[in-house]
C-alpha cells in the first residue's frame, strides 16, 4: 500500500503521495524553497487511515517548489449586436508546481 494524504490549499483539495508533482494555486516562495502544507484533511500511512475533524492534528506534508508557471490565456468577450458594444478581457492564472517529499502523520 502506498501512503497518501488529502491536503487543502487554494480552496481546493488534492490527494498527494511522496514523489508526486502537483499544480496548485500560487504560493509565495521561490523555486527550490520548501513548503509545509499543514491543512491536512486525511492521512493514510501503512494502511492506518486518520480522518481529520476538520484537519488532522500535527500532520503536515512537506514539498518543494519546482516551478511558478502561468496557465493558458482565457479570453472573455462580451458582445451586443446592433449597438457596437464590445468588451474583450484576458486573464492568465498563476500556479505553483510542488514536488511532494514527505508526509508526516498526526501521531
Amino acid at each position: 500500500m502506498s501512503d497518501y494524504a488529502v491536503v487543502r490549499t487554494g480552496g481546493k483539495q488534492y490527494r498527494v503521495r511522496a514523489g508526486d508533482t502537483v499544480t496548485v494555486e500560487r504560493l509565495v516562495g521561490e523555486i527550490g524553497d520548501a513548503v509545509n502544507l499543514d491543512d491536512v484533511l486525511l492521512t493514510s500511512i501503512d494502511g492506518d487511515v486518520i480522518i481529520g475533524t476538520p484537519v488532522v492534528e500535527n500532520a503536515s506534508v512537506r514539498a518543494e517548489i519546482t516551478d511558478q508557471p502561468r496557465g493558458k490565456k482565457v479570453i472573455h468577450f462580451r458582445y451586443k449586436n446592433k449597438t457596437r458594444q464590445r468588451t474583450k478581457r484576458g486573464h492568465r492564472q498563476h500556479y505553483t508546481d510542488l514536488l511532494v517529499q514527505d508526509i508526516s502523520s498526526g501521531k
